[in-house]
């Protein structure tokens, strides 16, 4: 007696691939699901250290206006940093696994070496910022933010110095883009968001299926005026060639500072700050090969 009939290699092979496409779109519906938590990991609130050592801060409360879908007001937190006599008035916008109780000594350190008031703030979902992130709600978060600073500050909007690291510049470039600023220094940032996912799941199709998207090389047409880019060259979650996408794309004046043998989260160097308020400035001086490489156009 002959036994039931043995399936085709062809229906083997089907059942295989049927096998890994079913697979594979649970892989993609999974992370469709975990955008929200990949692309902003903001830290517990009971880790950050919110009460920080010295009196130079204030705390500070943000109105923001309902945006999107929602029809309710938030908040957002931040610290100001002043200082009388300011010749700049900066506006800091942190990375992604970063909130304010991690900036107190970079903003310090803004502040004294460029002789600025900053703010530094938490995007709805951060620290003590209230809501959940997405693309909007945190562009209009910065927004809000950038209009407290100025009517604090005593300028206009446009009169502003936006800093952003990684996230923190595609935030910065969208309120440039909205609204003016003084200058933008873009920090390790993306040249959009979705290159950046695509750089770490090239076998998914982020760019068709990510809402979260920044696109700051669309964004930066729309923005006339200075942009500084600095980018290390060892950046291994957002690799230099993205930043220079960033300095390409600028249409006003500006700068690219390579920095040699830095990676992502590596601070900026101490000799960057004299660089940036040269620029900041209107000059472009060079930086000295033994400290980094500049490019100025």
């Amino acid at each position: 007696m002959s036994g039931p009939p043995r399936p085709s290699r062809g229906r083997r092979g089907w059942r295989v691939v049927r096998a890994v496409l079913i697979a594979y779109l649970v892989v993609l519906l999974g992370m469709t699901f975990l955008e929200r938590r990949l692309v902003y990991p903001a830290p517990q609130l009971a880790w950050g250290n919110w009460s920080p050592t010295g009196d130079d801060y204030e705390d500070v409360w943000i109105d923001v206006e309902p945006v999107g879908r929602s029809k309710n007001a938030s908040r957002v937190h931040g610290w100001l940093f002043d200082r009388e006599n300011a010749d700049f008035a900066i506006l800091y916008c942190h990375g992604n696994g970063e909130d304010v109780s991690n900036q107190p000594l970079l903003a310090r350190r803004l502040r004294d070496e460029l002789n600025a008031v900053v703010l530094a703030f938490d995007y709805r979902g951060y620290g003590k910022s209230e809501g959940l992130p997405h693309e909007s709600g945190v562009v209009a978060d910065g927004l809000a933010a950038a209009g407290w600073l100025a009517a604090r500050a005593g300028c206009r909007p446009d009169e502003l110095v936006l800093v952003g690291r990684s996230l923190g510049g595609g935030v910065a470039t969208a309120i440039a883009a909205e609204q003016g600023a003084a200058a933008l220094v873009l920090q390790s940032t993306f040249s959009r968001l979705i290159d950046a996912a695509a750089h770490h799941y090239p076998w998914l199709p982020v760019r068709w299926v990510m809402r979260n998207r920044f696109d700051s090389l669309a964004r930066l047409k729309r923005y006339q005026g200075p942009v500084l880019v600095s980018h290390g060259t060892e950046d291994n979650v957002v690799p230099i060639e993205q930043g220079r996408r960033l300095f390409e794309a600028a249409v006003g004046r500006k700068s690219f500072v390579e920095l040699a043998g830095l990676g992502h989260v590596d601070p900026q160097p101490t000799w960057y700050y004299g660089r940036l308020k040269a620029f900041l400035a209107g000059s472009d001086a060079a930086v000295p090969p033994s400290e980094g490489v500049a490019t100025a156009n």
